[in-house]
């Protein structure tokens, strides 16, 4: 099986837990997994369980300005120049990636926008490798984005197979989720899942399927404390042991319905 999973939601709701236990699951499987972060502010390889000593060698691609040159024939002057709009991108996962618990992961970082436009050496890079991570890459992926699709053009997104929108029993959450629908319904993409997060009764559960299609529900994960305990002591959610028996459910169903 070869699956393409985007998973987003707004800050803070979880998205990041989420995509490093479904990461661990199917490694565990032995699939060959590839955890993409993607989200502005990184830390899937903390959530992953990398020990410090590999983190602390991460370097965002997007912050790599020799990679970013040579790839783009551009210089620290070209913003507003000519440079490559089409670089070479397929031996950078292989090449940059780190690997842990049997998962690589790739880190993707962004661009200050603020003097430098989205049509940069940097940005064209970072377009360039997520279209070829969707579209060529032949492993399991898994990518941890930041709120919103907007940044996929249309080809790349119609190449994932499902996405998933993180949320929490919460307005602003849900009207994420509908931002997400609407885009994706717009791009022609019919699969995008919903997992509630951070659940704490039976009434979190009555209120998100209230406001959400139930049949786009793949389930929940229940507020514990063990996944906040990871956190603080810098463990990897995927000790919570309860909250990886509710992932599983969720990808079970996710395999069901999604592909």
């Amino acid at each position: 099986m070869k699956m393409k999973i985007a998973i987003t939601g707004k800050g803070g709701v979880g998205k990041t837990t989420l995509s490093a236990i479904i990461s661990r699951i199917y490694s565990e499987e032995g699939y060959n997994v590839l955890a993409v972060d993607g989200d502005p502010d990184p830390n899937l390889a903390l959530a992953l369980g990398f020990p410090p000593e590999i983190i602390n060698e991460i370097v965002p691609i997007s912050e790599m300005k020799k990679l970013v040159a040579e790839r783009t024939n551009s210089t620290p002057e070209t913003f507003g120049k000519m440079f490559k709009i089409n670089p070479k991108v397929d031996d950078i996962p292989d090449r940059y990636c780190k690997k842990y618990n049997g998962v690589r992961l790739l880190t993707m970082g962004t661009v200050d926008k603020a003097g430098m436009g989205c049509f940069c050496p940097e940005n064209v890079l970072l377009k360039k490798l997520t279209s070829h991570l969707i579209l060529q890459n032949k492993d399991i992926v898994i990518m941890d984005m930041e709120a919103g699709i907007e940044h996929l053009g249309r080809g790349t997104a119609q190449g994932v197979d499902v996405f998933i929108v993180v949320i929490e029993p919460g307005i602003r959450s849900i009207q994420t989720y509908k931002h997400v629908r609407k885009l994706a319904n717009d791009l022609g993409i019919k699969r995008v899942f919903v997992v509630g997060n951070k659940v704490k009764n039976e009434a979190d559960e009555k209120y998100i399927l209230e406001n959400v299609d139930k049949e786009a529900c793949l389930g929940f994960m229940h507020y514990r404390e063990s996944v906040g305990d990871c956190d603080r002591v810098n463990k990897s959610p995927y000790d919570s042991k309860e909250t990886v028996s509710e992932v599983k459910k969720i990808k079970e169903k996710l395999e069901v319905g999604g592909v």
